[in-house]
């Protein structure tokens, strides 16, 4: 009898199927685990069609709906009534659905572990609370472009969510400190404070959220490896209780947070060798005093975008793979030189509108980093000079005629093919000098000098 069951077990899971960008037939409803509807081929799915189908599967674990952004609650609710081991839910764009709907899905106890919502404009903080509220299992939230998301829901997101491995808030402009957990003070400091505050001056709230008061975790959030906080509106205070609470961060992105300063660095280089990635760009309080306390620290980093600083402590990161300094109009020479010493590892390199540098600096990096596989250097003035274009990548469509000229991508094989060209004309100055020659660049690759 065991093993007649085992062998119905291993025949349902492997009669299961994938549906990828159309919706499934009639005869595929009950095999059907995984609905991907991203780019369907069919670009108009009508929410009641939609309605059958999700009303029919009964084992999707994976719905992926982000191609169908008039989905509706209707639709949503039907999906969460039937598919009763939904565990990853993707409505990415869906602005039609509301926080209705999204209170049907958490009343039914669903085991979800992924849900992206990015864009789901209609969302509040009703239907995030429920979801940290009743939603255990969750290891991946996404709750980007959300504009009716205040600190109120993302605090139970960090007091209920406790698996969370992935947790994104990209351009949620009303999310500030009172979102996030403050670092629980020691008794001396607090004596300390109450000493400095004996008369402190009466003051009025002027919006509710000064009324709310820090949010202390008794747990840590051991769980927690990629946060994404571009654009919010959070201070140096936010990333040092973040950090007092998540200090196994891997994936740290803070791109605009234009408030942080050098105090976010030193709290961010307590995550010492578990950092992998950071990005801070447009971060321009950002200072080298900052930043060479955390290239010390987080010894581990592969991947970081700092626009606005210099990259000479950097250059010792031995693990350092990608690198991005797009539009550091005060990069020289001199920083690339260190690179081309020091960053041996190098893999992909982000040089645009850094128009201070040139082609003997260029040349000496592509001659030294044997692991680079992709180079941009697109308005790097430099580069304009004849013959080199012919090894960059092509311009994408729909750029004017300014930017076309100005593209320079150079990818794999003709990062090699750029040195050999750059090699030879280091060797017709060489001769011209010697012969005492004027030295006229070619665009080709022959090495006679007329």
């Amino acid at each position: 009898m065991l093993d007649e069951l085992e062998s119905e077990s291993t025949s349902f899971h492997d009669d299961m199927i994938k549906v990828l960008d159309r919706l499934p037939n009639h005869d595929e409803y009950r095999r059907v685990r995984h609905l991907t509807l991203q780019h369907p081929q069919s670009s108009e799915i009508s929410d009641e069609v939609l309605t059958t189908v999700l009303g029919s599967c009964p084992h999707i674990e994976t719905a992926v709906l982000s191609g169908v952004p008039q989905l509706s609650n209707k639709s949503l609710v039907a999906l969460a009534e039937n598919a009763i081991n939904l565990q990853e839910l993707d409505i990415t764009g869906c602005s039609e659905v509301t926080d209705a709907g999204m209170l049907e899905v958490t009343n039914k106890f669903l085991p979800l572990q992924s849900m992206r919502l990015n864009g789901a404009a209609a969302l509040t903080d009703s239907s995030i609370s429920a979801i940290a509220k009743t939603c255990s299992r969750l290891v991946e939230l996404e709750l980007g472009d959300l504009p009716g998301l205040t600190p109120l829901a993302v605090r139970d997101v960090w007091s209920f969510s406790k698996k969370l491995h992935t947790l994104r808030l990209a351009n949620c402009s009303s999310l500030t400190d009172k979102a996030f957990p403050s670092v629980i003070p020691d008794e001396n400091s607090m004596l300390s404070q109450e000493e400095k505050n004996e008369k402190p001056l009466p003051h009025r709230p002027t919006t509710w959220l000064e009324v709310l008061p820090p949010l202390f975790l008794r747990h840590r959030a051991e769980n927690l490896r990629v946060l994404d906080l571009t654009a919010c509106n959070v201070t140096d205070d936010a990333i040092d209780g973040i950090v007092f609470h998540a200090l196994r961060i891997q994936t740290f992105i803070l791109t605009a947070c234009t408030q942080l300063t050098d105090a976010a660095l030193e709290s961010i280089s307590r995550l010492g060798a578990h950092l992998d990635v950071l990005v801070l760009a447009h971060v321009s309080q950002i200072t080298d005093r900052g930043l060479v306390k955390l290239a010390r620290e987080c010894f581990n980093l592969r991947c970081i975008d700092v626009a606005y600083m210099s990259v000479f402590e950097l250059a010792s990161l031995q693990s350092l793979r990608r690198l991005s300094l797009v539009r550091v109009h005060k990069l020289t020479d001199m920083a690339i030189y260190a690179l081309a010493e020091h960053a041996t590892s190098l893999e992909r390199l982000h040089l645009s509108y850094c128009d201070r540098l040139s082609l003997e600096s260029i040349h000496i990096l592509i001659k030294s980093l044997g692991h680079l596989h992709h180079l941009t250097a697109t308005g790097v003035p430099s580069l304009k000079r004849k013959g080199i274009q012919r090894f960059s990548e092509l311009p994408p469509s729909g750029l004017d005629p300014n930017q076309q000229a100005a593209y320079r991508v150079f990818t794999g094989h003709n990062i090699s093919l750029l040195k050999r060209f750059l090699d030879k004309e280091a060797k017709r100055r060489r001769d011209a000098e010697a012969q005492n020659i004027p030295f006229a660049e070619r665009s080709d690759d022959k090495l006679e000098l007329h």
